[in-house]
């Protein structure tokens, strides 16, 4: 695991882009995993300003809402096609989000996983982390081994995203996530984290014991790990523990 430690917020998006990008360069039929939320998806802003050829890049999100009307601006897939699709010119027909709206969220679900495998797998899978340690909608208790399948949202990961909402009741009670085993079977795991707030479930996830009831911890056993945080957020891990090596990166631009 490395972990690259920048002094802003802003200057984590710049670092996460410029490692996809080489990477797209090397492999211009990259399949990316997309995240959405506060931290990712800087990302995607930074990686626009980037001379990189996406036309070949393919997507899958990592999770959905379940009972969002088609086109609701809060549904992932608003997100993804604003944030992602449209600001890199990917071709729509190569990025796919669950259908939260389908009428078997089950068999969504299902098709999803199975649709991540016919790709060949996800070459970078993009990820943040949850005030409670949650990675993609995996809240605590997870399986370590979990699969793409329908889950119910705690109130507090409700409560945290009811600012993208007219009001804390509109948030939706499930959604469609891919699993924790799902997510470890990419071939590069890429966690941004910004925040003195996220501190401490940083370091509980790499330094901790691996857990279900931090299902972010199981980042430990990923073979390819990189950690991009500012300073604030990287303020509580204990720098040469275990594997974990610490970077300091006052150039973001240049790494």
């Amino acid at each position: 695991m490395e972990i690259f430690v920048v002094p802003t917020a802003a200057a984590t998006g710049s670092v996460a882009a410029g490692i996809l990008a080489a990477v797209i360069r090397s492999k211009p039929g990259a399949v990316l995993g997309l995240a959405t939320g506060g931290s990712p998806l800087p990302i995607y802003k930074a990686l626009a300003g980037h001379s990189v050829d996406m036309s070949g890049v393919s997507g899958f999100a990592l999770d959905e809402y379940v009972g969002l009307p088609i086109g609701h601006p809060e549904s992932y897939a608003e997100v993804i096609r604003r944030e992602v699709t449209e600001r890199l010119h990917l071709d729509p027909a190569r990025v796919a989000v669950p259908d939260g709206s389908a009428a078997d969220p089950g068999r969504a679900a299902a098709d999803y996983e199975a649709a991540i495998a016919a790709a060949g797998g996800i070459d970078v899978q993009i990820l943040g982390i949850g005030h409670n340690g949650h990675l993609a909608f995996n809240e605590p208790g997870s399986a370590l081994d979990s699969r793409t399948r329908v889950e119910v949202l705690t109130e507090r990961t409700r409560a945290a995203n009811a600012r993208y909402f007219s009001t804390p009741a509109e948030v939706p009670l499930r959604c469609i996530t891919q699993g924790l085993g799902t997510i470890m079977e990419a071939r590069h795991l890429l966690l941004v984290v910004n925040g003195a707030d996220k501190a401490a479930i940083l370091a509980a996830a790499l330094n901790g014991p691996v857990s279900a009831g931090c299902p972010a911890s199981v980042l430990q056993r990923h073979p390819h790990v990189t950690v991009v945080a500012d300073e604030a957020a990287a303020s509580q891990l204990a720098p040469g523990s275990g594997q974990v090596a610490v970077r300091v990166a006052e150039a973001a631009a240049g790494v």
